[in-house]
Formats: C-alpha cells, structure tokens, sequence
C-alpha cells in the first residue's frame, strides 16, 4: 500500500504577511488550502495513510486531524532534516510519496509517478519555461539544472543554470520511494559525513536536490517520470496572485485544473 508524506515544516517567508500566523501549507489558493488540497489528490488515488511532516505552528496542523511528526529544530534546519524526523513513518510497509508543501498537482500526474517501479521517481516538468515564464522576468534566475540519460534517469539536478540546454525539465518536489529502498536510504542518509558542505550549505541545511544528487552520484537508478504541466509551486505571495488572476479569467487551466 502507498502511502505519503507531506514535507511542511517550515513558515513560507516569501508568503508572508499571509504565514505570520499559519504555516506555508496552511495558505489558502482559491478558497481552499494547499493541504487540503494535496490530501484530496493524495486520496483520490487510493493514499489514505497521510503524514505530515511539521513543524511552524504545528498546532494549527494537528487541529485539522492529520497525523503528524513533528521537527523539533526546524528553524535551524531544512525540509530534508524534517524527512528523516519522519523515519517511523518512512518506514511502514509500502511505497512511499514524498510531497513538497508547497505544491498541488493533478491526478494524472501523481498517477503516473505511482506507476514507476523504479528505485526513486521524480516527477518532472518537461513544459516546465511555460509556467516560469509566467513566474519570473527571467526564467533562468530561478531554474535548476536537470540532466537525463537517454534512458530517463537524472543524472544532475539542482544546480544554477548557465543556459536553457543545461534544464531538460524541472524537478517539481514530488519524489516516490520503491518500498524494498527505503530501508537503503535510512542507511545511505546515516552513514553520511555530518562535518562537510553540501552544495555550500552544512549538514542540516542540506537542500533536498542535493541529497537527491548524492543518490545519483553513488549510483542509485533515479527515473524521471515526465509530465507536462498539471502542478503549481506556489512560493511566493506574486506566484499566488498570478494564479488567482488566471482562475478568475479562466485561464488557469493552460497550467493546472482545479
């Protein structure tokens, strides 16, 4: 059996005023949370074993009935430290999904990653510059480098871009673990040198691509399962407007259906 755990430890500060009293999860996009509404995706493909990973105002959370884990040092840490903290829950039977909080994504897409039997599945943006476009002045300030074999496995991902052939998609924050791998990675995640950088950041800052990258680099099989469009990231208080704008002219649908 699938189940999933939502990453939604930290406030959202690029959301603020509207995370002051409330966490990233927790913000409302077109009458409904971000939470909400990544559960109910969650659950219309068969995942109703749901745990969230907290850690802001965990309280307004846990209020709402999911079960949670809380990361106790969240303002020191980042979202791969808030994964491990989860580790009773990362280990129960089944596969297991790994959601950003921040993001919502259609059916279709989540499917399509649960279908992947591979070790680790990414899901991947192919007709990623279209959203950024709508984003950012300059898409490149904000991508991530994603390189593939001719196969579909990630051979890079997560570092700054000099050109638009270094990004053959966009990593979404949307990850599937084969359940006869979990145990593999609680290992591969202990074993690692708690004293040296990542990507410039130390140990319990370490951004999620860049474990990602360390997988890769010790040769784990990581496929990328490639959509086109059907997410929204909303990171920001500009991505929310923009969103909210396009739904009211009945243009959203060009990126994602709600």
């Amino acid at each position: 059996m699938t189940k999933a755990l939502i990453l939604a430890a930290g406030q959202g500060t690029r959301l603020r005023p509207l995370t002051d009293d409330r966490p990233k999860c927790l913000v409302e996009f077109c009458g409904e949370t971000l939470l909400k509404r990544q559960a109910a995706t969650l659950r219309l493909c068969d995942i109703a074993d749901i745990c969230v990973a907290t850690g802001y105002r965990s309280d307004l959370i846990r209020e709402l009935g999911f079960t949670t884990i809380e990361n106790p040092r969240y303002e020191s840490t980042n979202m791969v430290e808030s994964l491990f903290c989860a580790k009773a829950f990362f280990e129960k039977e089944g596969d297991l999904i790994i959601a950003y909080g921040d993001i919502i994504y259609q059916k279709e897409n989540l499917i399509a990653l649960m279908n992947s039997d591979e070790e680790v599945s990414l899901m991947i943006d192919s007709n990623w510059r279209d959203l950024w476009s709508l984003r950012f002045e300059n898409p490149l300030d904000d991508a991530e480098t994603l390189l593939m074999s001719e196969d579909g496995y990630v051979t890079e991902l997560g570092k700054k871009p000099k050109n638009y052939e270094q990004i053959q998609g966009q990593y979404t924050g949307l990850i599937k673990i084969r359940e006869d791998k979990k145990s593999d990675i609680l290992a591969f995640y202990n074993e690692l040198d708690r004293s040296i950088s990542y990507d410039g950041k130390d140990f319990d800052n370490m951004y999620m691509t860049s474990f990602l990258q360390l997988l890769i680099d010790d040769r784990w099989k990581v496929k990328a399962v490639e959509v086109s469009n059907g997410w929204l990231e909303i990171d920001s208080v500009e991505d929310l407007e923009a969103y909210e704008g396009m739904a009211s002219r009945g243009e959203l649908s060009r990126f994602f259906r709600l």
